[in-house]
């Protein structure tokens, strides 16, 4: 049966928006924030136009990794509230028609788990197997730490058994072993229970090193790997038949492709996952102010599953990550908007927000969001980017970009009653600070960032020949400009971007076009009688146009 006319795939069209809980609203005034807050703040993403919303973890924690670390997998932790304050918002929520999906973290505990705890606790413990153990590390333990700065091995040793755990991450994360049945279960019971309060997915934390057995003594005989997430889609699927898994993949595109499983051209692992080369392209050609790598990686992107989809970012909750562009490139973008070692990190990335990286050129950075509305897709934001933050840098390492939300522009932002001081984190300071940048400035001005996202956003849902439609790269006679067409059920909507700081005159050919009509402004385009068009474009103009015959 063909999925693509009996499922409800809302996710295609949805615009999907993250926030982390501790640093969107404070509801109880203690300074940190929490759901009643995010709760009493939801009409803010419901007038932007955002129809999913999804949280970064918020679970019992050590808090050693911004909570990514986790003690209770099926619970609030109690500075965010309660498990009564999480079903009021998810109520609410589904009020307004939002639907939300939260991280599932679960390659990895905090060591201060009890399920680790006891695995520890001695070499006969009934969740030994829980947790991946050998007697020496392997001899390549040092290749791929993720956090080089402060981990120098995957494997660390417990002096009480005298074996070493694995860890993809910090040394306080021990990885489970997700071979074992029973940690299978254990994470097929915490999805359900969270589903059963509402949730509508979950954005799967880390997906390749979730599934990897590489290191493990015993990988030859464990199971295929994505045999596994293949497992964890049917049970979603069995408990709702809506409900998503978006996956971090962050791997070259055929890599990637195996993520999103296939049977009989469906997908049956990943609903969606995010493109990240794509987004590391897209900064390489705004460096370049050349629009060829962005291009490229749009012809080079396979098509996933009928029922599948990529995910577009210009911006997530971590560094800014341009792995996957050669060193001199890297360089490049590095040159370009993250000059200063302290903007860099890891050697791999950029602990920036787009608009200090752009130098608060409203213009370009319009152009960047214009960009993640337009290309094939669906769209994800980070919590304030829809008003322009900028990060701070005297913050350690990705805590730079995780700052407290900015709704006024007073000394507490809005966030809090409390004493900043008790806030989880500074808030930013200088020309990208609350006094400049916030949600009440701006909902009152015409010419704001918040107002011209809304109108992409509208716009965005307005054309589902953006997120449906068979898209192509046009040929616009300038490197500076990308164009594309996006095709469904004979409508047709074009979209024109010059990447650079001087005026261009973009020349398109255009089958069974008579006229285009703007969209993100008022007027028309003449199409000649041989198909061209000629568009002449400002610096860093953005272009959608829908054509009529």
């Amino acid at each position: 049966m063909d999925l693509t006319q009996t499922s409800d795939l809302w996710w295609k069209t949805a615009v999907i928006y993250c926030l982390d809980v501790e640093t969107f609203a404070d509801g109880n005034g203690d300074g940190c924030g929490d759901f009643v807050g995010l709760t009493q703040r939801i009409d803010h993403l419901n007038r932007l136009g955002v129809t999913c919303i999804w949280l970064m973890p918020f679970f019992p924690s050590p808090d050693r990794d911004d909570g990514y670390d986790i003690i209770d997998f099926n619970n609030v932790d109690p500075r965010l509230g309660t498990l009564g304050d999480f079903v009021e918002f998810i109520r609410t929520a589904h009020d307004r028609g939002m639907r939300v999906i939260a991280d599932l973290v679960v390659n990895h505990t905090s060591d201060k788990h009890p399920w680790f705890e006891e695995a520890r606790s001695s070499r006969e413990s009934p969740k030994r197997d829980w947790y991946v153990w050998r007697d020496e590390p392997p001899p390549d333990a040092e290749k791929g730490v993720v956090f080089p700065d402060k981990e120098k091995s995957l494997w660390t040793r417990d002096d009480k058994t005298g074996q070493y755990y694995l860890h993809r991450f910090y040394k306080h994360q021990p990885d489970l072993n997700v071979a074992n049945p029973q940690v299978r279960d254990e994470i097929a019971k915490t999805m359900g229970f969270w589903m059963e309060l509402g949730l509508s997915g979950f954005r799967v934390d880390a997906v390749p090193f979730l599934i990897e057995t590489t290191g493990q003594d015993d990988a030859a005989e464990l199971p295929e790997p994505h045999d596994y997430l293949a497992d964890l889609r049917a049970f979603l699927t069995r408990r709702n038949g809506e409900a998503i898994l978006l996956g971090e993949v962050n791997l070259p595109y055929p890599d990637t492709m195996r993520f999103f499983g296939s049977s009989d051209g469906v997908g049956d692992e990943l609903t969606m996952c995010f493109d990240f080369i794509g987004m590391q392209r897209m900064y390489l050609s705004l460096a370049r102010r050349d629009a060829e790598p962005l291009a490229s990686a749009l012809q080079e992107r396979p098509e996933p599953p009928r029922d599948a989809h990529w995910a577009t970012f210009v911006r997530n909750h971590d560094e800014l990550t341009l792995d996957k562009l050669s060193e001199s490139q890297r360089q490049e973008v590095f040159d370009a908007f993250g000059p200063d070692p302290d903007m860099q990190l890891f050697g791999r990335g950029l602990r920036r927000r787009v608009p200090p990286m752009l130098g608060g050129d409203m213009q370009r950075i319009r152009q960047v969001y214009s960009l993640l509305f337009s290309l094939p897709g669906t769209p994800v934001l980070f919590y304030g980017e829809e008003i322009g933050m900028g990060e701070n840098l005297e913050v350690e390492g990705r805590l730079a970009v995780r700052t407290p939300m900015q709704w006024t522009s007073g000394p507490d932002a809005g966030f809090s009653t409390a004493d900043p001081s008790s806030f989880p984190g500074p808030l930013v300071e200088g020309d990208f600070g609350p006094q400049n940048v916030n949600v009440e400035g701006e909902r009152r001005d015409p010419d704001s960032l918040l107002c011209w996202m809304r109108m992409l956003i509208e716009r965005y849902r307005e054309c589902p020949e953006l997120a449906w439609g068979d898209y192509e790269i046009l040929d616009a006679g300038h490197r500076a400009v990308l164009a594309h067409s996006c095709r469904l059920d004979g409508s047709t909507i074009l979209v024109v971007h010059n990447l650079c700081d001087e005026p261009v005159d973009a020349t398109l050919t255009l089958d069974g076009a008579t006229e285009l009509t703007e969209l993100l402004r008022d007027g028309t385009v003449k199409v000649g009688t041989d198909g061209k068009v000629q568009l002449s474009l400002e610096p860093y103009d953005c272009r959608w146009l829908r054509a009529t015959g």
